[in-house]
């Protein structure tokens, strides 16, 4: 955010989470958000986008803790509807500790590409 206002670039949503690869021995990751121009790389900032792709949408409600336990509940749903799955995903953090203290009233965006 700090690399943002030093540019003088306003961001228009909420902190996501874009995990590139998640296995037992590798937790590759970006955090990101939406922003109204262009940004500069400086350090460790550097632009991006996420993949134009169909993608596999829900909403989970609740604290942090619980996203694995959504996770697999949404997986298990894209299964039984016969959805692929993508390696990727991302999380958009739309409610969370920027908006309320209270964790019952997080709200996570889960989203994950499917194969076409």
């Amino acid at each position: 955010m700090a690399a943002l206002a030093e540019q003088d670039v306003k961001h228009s949503s909420s902190v996501f989470a874009h995990h590139l690869k998640m296995s037992p021995d590798t937790f590759d990751f970006e955090l990101g958000v939406k922003v109204a121009a262009p940004v500069m790389a400086t350090g460790r900032v550097k632009p991006g986008e996420l993949p134009a792709t169909k993608v596999a949408h829900t909403i989970y409600s609740g604290p942090h803790e619980g996203l694995p336990s959504a996770w697999g509940e949404f997986d298990a749903w894209m299964k039984t509807n016969n959805h692929e799955k993508a390696e990727s995903l991302w999380e958009l953090y739309s409610v969370g500790p920027q908006s309320t203290p209270d964790p019952v009233n997080w709200r996570t965006e889960l989203n994950r590409p499917l194969k076409t």
